[in-house]
């Protein structure tokens, strides 16, 4: 445990109070493990359990006898990794609780989060019924009347300001059901205003990968860390964040001997593990990597011939490369050449080799750069395509990967479709809506297509002149469904926004700090909604695997579920008949099923087609025959045959094509009919370049055309045996396979595009039959490209190294500064005045002390639930910074002892413990980013609504948390500001 137990005994008072029903008896191990559902071997992955501090949680009445129990399976709502969960119910009480030992993924283990989220469905701390804020005080009152005053209140709104002004924050806590819904809201609505948690995880990731080798997603899996040789963790620690994954990369490493690398600034529990740890100042990922790369091409480690064939853009990384001498690397990260050399050296020789990164590799002003200069180091030694290698990119929460398939991104429609005319005709046409009524709900056709303001910006879309948001008028309103404001940087700012909002709307299961942190007096609402055990549907692990959820119970007090709560409002919106046109509503409630199926009808760009909810349910059903490290289950089996476990996408064609899914992206070892695939050709055939030639003995420029499509490497089967485009009908009539069409295909494709059918391609052809005939010939419906080394149409083409916004090194500022200030996303990005302010006002002498953040075991996310959870706020009572202890001793900081924390922006000052501990080097801190409750020492209990405060409340470490926005995606900067402790 982080906190020692003295500590805790110190805290137990605090739990005691805090709780409702704290009466009842003390809890002995074996009492502990029946009442929460968790068998003895589960225990492995719970680290060590103080029993003696589990105090009167008490489990509900046994059934009377002749009662039948019935089992019921979903998905653990809190990480990415995807865990089964077997609920007992009895008369529709969930009385029960186990690990799914049938599923491939957590085979039988929970995390302690996983172990008790049965609490979070019968916890008494969730809100019970909508309420209003009214003078200050919530009161109670009745989903009717919820629905009927924040609707006309929004509808005056969008009258008034434009649909613009009202600001859709959903969750990646929905199921991709629900996500899908709420974008498809916002579009119906009139606004590309809609967003959710990845903006603040894995845009940058998103946006990095897409633009290398094609999709923006994990290329294995959890479990194909197995096969890999070399282990290099660079920004996660999954001990804490994906615990259950542990597993998975440990029983690699032991059976495989595998290197575990782990690259952090601290020393985690994941880096206990490590076979080498690398402790790197934060914000140096480029550098570090190009620090690897520089040995790797001095020392010819680099893979030729895959480079030769599948990649674009080397020759432009090796001379970016070979600034990075072993010298400058030392000087900008601290580490020394003979380690840098070692661990190059190994990833690029003990293959195959994997990478693994999280949320300390992508939240930072330069996340997408690092994300991909990542990339480049696993395409520069040939790990990518094959089964023990890759991105395994850790996704945040339990439907993170899936909420942004689906859409809620203000850069795209569902399924990476983007904003342009042809992606909102395409899903008008799914929709079956006019796309001039469409365009007509938003302000203006150009509006219609830009991108909309990202999550981290909400507040400067609020308090920033009118003539600095670059559309009609600034944000009015906030309708948040699941996501809360405190994981959110620059908090004091969005306080200040909040009191200036016209209208807040939050629907969530318990009541988040958004309903404490403001001074509001009015004009705030509370809507309960269930969770995801309380509904169908479907969800996406971090390795692109669909799970469906079955309903458990059903919603508990008031809550409603997110797919009947959008109903009503799309009802009092007046186009529900529209929304719901070809999705079943029967007294109002929403077919989970009817959603996805639409899903499937308009999702063929990233192969969300083949994945129905029959075929989804059968896997569920039938876990236990899918093979631990493929995933694949047995082919002569008669429901679940040649499948990967999931239908990871891409699933190609239609659900009765029965494309078995893709492990593994890009790899061609294997058919595309297999799961196989190639890089994307997503960027064209070629590119024109101006380049210096050597003419006649002179040396000349020349308009040169590079090819991007691969060089003699395609798919194992491929009647194309090279590089090839996209495939339309114009493709398919050259090469004579369009014959292989069915007439119902033609007739599809000719209504399509009636006026240009050739045109039509695999990506929005609603028959799905170019893409089965490509695939049928061996090929990929997208192409078979190289993948880019050099991504043009990023503000960095090739990667860059520059500081952090708030760095303590301001003397490499000049040498490496953040990029200009420019307008991104309709709202100014002033990073550069920003840093430069910093450094001639000296910032760095007055908070010395680099500040990142992360995970902790105990909870997740913002943490309201889990930390209304009474199993898991035993846990961890209190908030606290981490200090070394030469920089604690300077201080006159003790262990255990209340410290205050401020920050360079907005006088910002935070109160909490410290934990004096050598897991973080000198001149780092570290908090945990999961505690909301507490505002600049100010405890704000009583301000949430009676009886549904969190257990444990704590400081938000982004009430210190700085300026800084990566400039391709928005993503905000809390891995690298700056700070200062002092004791109380």
């Amino acid at each position: 445990m982080l906190i020692k137990r003295s500590e805790r005994h110190r805290g137990r008072a605090d739990i005691a109070g805090a709780r409702s029903n704290g009466s009842g008896s003390e809890l002995d191990r074996r009492t502990f493990l029946r009442r929460s559902g968790v068998a003895a071997g589960a225990l492995a992955t719970l680290g060590s359990l103080p029993l003696g501090g589990i105090r009167k949680a008490e489990a509900g009445p046994q059934p009377p006898p002749g009662t039948t129990v019935t089992t019921r399976k979903n998905i653990c709502t809190h990480c990415s990794v995807g865990c089964s969960v077997i609920a007992e119910v009895a008369n529709g009480m969930w009385i029960g609780q186990e690990p799914d030992y049938d599923s491939p993924i957590n085979r039988g283990s929970h995390c302690c989060k996983g172990a008790a989220v049965r609490d979070d469905v019968l916890s008494e701390r969730r809100l019970r019924y909508p309420v209003k804020l009214v003078d200050g005080r919530w009161t109670r009152i009745s989903w009717e009347t919820a629905i009927d005053e924040t609707g006309d209140r929004l509808l005056d709104i969008r009258q008034k300001s434009g649909p613009d002004s009202v600001y859709w924050l959903g969750s990646a806590k929905f199921t991709n059901e629900a996500a899908y819904l709420n974008r498809k809201l916002a579009a119906f609505w009139g606004t590309n205003n809609s967003d959710h948690q990845a903006r603040i995880c894995h845009s940058t990731t998103v946006t990095g990968v897409a633009n290398t080798w094609g999709y923006g997603a994990m290329t294995n899996s959890y479990n194909d860390i197995r096969n890999a040789k070399t282990i290099l963790q660079m920004g996660g620690n999954p001990a804490e964040a994906h615990p259950v994954s542990l597993q998975h990369i440990l029983e690699g490493k032991e059976l495989n001997r595998a290197n575990l690398i782990v690259v952090d600034p601290r020393m985690t529990r994941t880096a206990a593990h490590a076979t080498e740890y690398v402790r790197v100042r934060p914000g140096t990922h480029i550098a570090t990597i190009y620090g690897m790369l520089w040995h790797i091409f001095e020392n010819g480690w680099e893979d030729k011939e895959f480079l030769k064939q599948r990649t674009y853009g080397v020759d432009e990384i090796r001379k970016q490369v070979a600034k990075w001498t072993p010298q400058e690397v030392e000087r900008v990260t601290g580490l020394p050449e003979a380690q840098v050399r070692h661990i190059a050296e190994i990833f690029a020789k003990e293959k195959p080799a994997t990478m693994l990164w999280a949320m300390g590799q992508t939240q930072f002003s330069t996340g997408t750069a690092n994300v991909r200069a990542s990339c480049i180091l696993l395409l520069a030694t040939g790990n990518v395509g094959h089964p023990g290698s890759g991105a395994n990119i850790f996704r945040g929460h339990t439907n993170v990967q899936g909420a942004t398939d689906l859409g809620l991104d203000v850069t795209t429609l569902p399924l990476y479709y983007g904003l342009a005319e042809d992606a909102w005709r395409h899903w008008c046409r799914v929709w079956e809506v006019d796309y001039e009524w469409m365009r007509s709900r938003f302000p203006s056709k150009t509006l219609m297509e830009t991108p909309g303001i990202p999550s981290t910006r909400w507040f400067d879309a609020t308090l920033l002149p009118k003539d600095q948001v670059s559309q009609p008028d600034n944000l009015q309103a906030m309708f948040v469904m699941g996501h809360g404001v405190n994981t959110i940087t620059r908090m004091p700012e969005a306080v200040r926004a909040m009191e200036k909002l016209e209208l807040l709307v939050v629907c969530d299961p318990y009541p988040t700090a958004w309903s404490v942190l403001s001074e509001r007096k009015n004009g705030s609402y509370l809507l309960p909604a269930c969770t995801s055990f309380e509904m169908d549907g479907s969800r996406t692990a971090s390795n692109r695997s669909l799970q469906w959820g079955e309903k458990i119970v059903e919603p508990i007090f008031e809550s409603k579920n997110d797919y009947d709560t959008m109903y009503l409002f799309a009802r009092k919106f007046g186009f529900a008949d529209r929304m719901f046109k070809n999705i079943k509503v029967e007294n109002n409630a929403v077919s989970a099923e009817d959603i996805l199926r639409e899903i499937n009808r308009g999702g063929w760009s990233t192969g969300y087609c083949g994945q129905s909810p029959e075929r989804l349910k059968a896997h569920m059903t039938n876990q236990a025959k899918f093979d631990l490290v493929t995933l694949r289950a047995p082919k002569d089996d008669p429901e679940v045959g040649g499948d990967y476990y999931g239908l990871p996408w891409p699933c190609w064609g239609t659900p009765e094509f029965r494309h078995p899914g893709t492990p593994i992206l890009y790899n061609t070892d294997l058919p595309v009919k297999e799961g196989g695939g190639t890089f994307r050709a997503r960027f064209g055939v070629e590119r024109i370049v101006k380049r210096k030639v050597m003419e006649n003995g002179h040396e000349v420029e020349r308009e040169v055309h590079d090819n991007l499509l691969a060089e003699g490497s395609y798919s194992a089967g491929s009647e194309i045996k090279d590089g090839y485009p996209e495939f339309t009908l114009t493709v398919l009539k050259k090469l004579g396979w369009d014959k292989d069409l069915a007439p119902q295909e033609m007739e599809m494709i000719q209504r399509v595009n009636s006026a240009n059918p050739d045109a039509v391609s695999w990506a929005n052809d609603l028959s799905g039959g170019i893409q089965r005939v490509a695939i049928e010939h061996g090929c990929s419906p997208y192409g078979n490209a190289k993948a880019r080394m050099i991504a043009w149409n990023l503000p960095d083409p090739i990667p860059v190294h520059r500081e952090p916004i708030y760095t303590p090194r301001a003397d490499l500022v000049a040498g490496y500064p953040t990029l200009p200030d420019a307008r991104q996303f309709r709202v100014p990005n002033i990073g550069f005045s920003v840093q430069k302010a910093a450094v001639d006002r000296g910032i760095a002498k007055e908070f010395p002390l680099i500040l990142s953040s992360g995970r902790l075991v105990e909870y997740e996310g913002g943490g309201e639930e889990t930390r209304s959870n009474k199993w898991l706020a035993e846990l961890k009572q209190h908030m606290f910074v981490e200090i070394n202890p030469a920089d604690a001793g300077e201080r006159g900081i003790r262990d255990g002892g209340w410290v205050w924390v401020t920050g360079p922006e907005n006088n910002a000052r935070t109160r909490m413990k410290a934990l004096v501990t050598e897991r973080v080097g000198k001149g780092v801190a570290w908090m945990p980013f999961h505690f909301a409750g507490w505002y600049q020492g100010a405890d704000l209990r009583l301000k949430y609504p009676k009886g549904s405060d969190p257990i444990v409340l704590g400081e938000s470490v982004n009430t210190l948390t700085t300026y800084g926005y990566d400039p391709a995606t928005g993503m905000q900067e809390p891995k690298a500001t700056l700070c200062q402790i002092r004791a109380e």
